[in-house]
């Protein structure tokens, strides 16, 4: 019985502990949650393409968790999940002549493309939030939200904005960015 007791206030303790780091956030325990892989590739797209670097890594972190490798159920591919068809005209605005689907999978050339589309839809759009919401659902839904004097119609493009720009005071805050 002294042993249940003393493992349940060992627990508590434990528990108390990690709600006291979740709540207060130090540096180091944002960037054991949220890791920023391919710094380098980031801040170098981010800086070419004129964008924040936190708002780029907060796209990575929120499309792949920055796993090169991943595949979504629609086919996007890659660590800023690029569909095939948008990379294709990425790289022919890019100069690209040689575009290959499995290039998706290399993650400068990912980063590098997805910087691009992002610094794309901010000059389009004029607007973070909006071309937050352009990158999650696509330009023909945003374009036509905004014929219609319409704000954001799906509920998980919205989740997905505020989500990205949370994530973006955290790489902000984690790492400087």
């Amino acid at each position: 019985m002294r042993r249940l007791l003393a493992a349940l206030v060992l627990a508590g303790g434990i528990g108390v502990a990690f709600f006291t780091l979740q709540s207060s956030k130090p540096g180091w325990w944002e960037r054991l949650w949220y890791p920023l892989r391919y710094e380098q590739i980031v801040r170098g797209h981010a800086h070419n393409y004129e964008l924040d670097p936190a708002l780029l890594a907060a796209v990575i972190y929120q499309e792949s968790k920055f796993k090169a490798n991943a595949r979504s159920k629609s086919g996007a591919i890659g660590l800023m999940q690029l569909l095939p068809g948008t990379a294709k005209g990425i790289a022919v605005h890019t100069g690209g002549t040689r575009f290959v689907v499995s290039d998706l999978y290399k993650p400068e050339l990912n980063v590098r493309y997805g910087a691009w589309y992002l610094h794309h839809l901010m000059q389009k759009y004029g607007d973070g939030r909006t071309a937050l919401a352009a990158y999650n659902a696509g330009q023909d839904n945003v374009d036509r939200w905004r014929r219609n004097g319409q704000a954001i119609q799906f509920s998980e493009t919205r989740a997905y904005v505020k989500r990205v720009e949370d994530l973006k005071e955290i790489y902000r805050d984690a790492y400087g960015l």
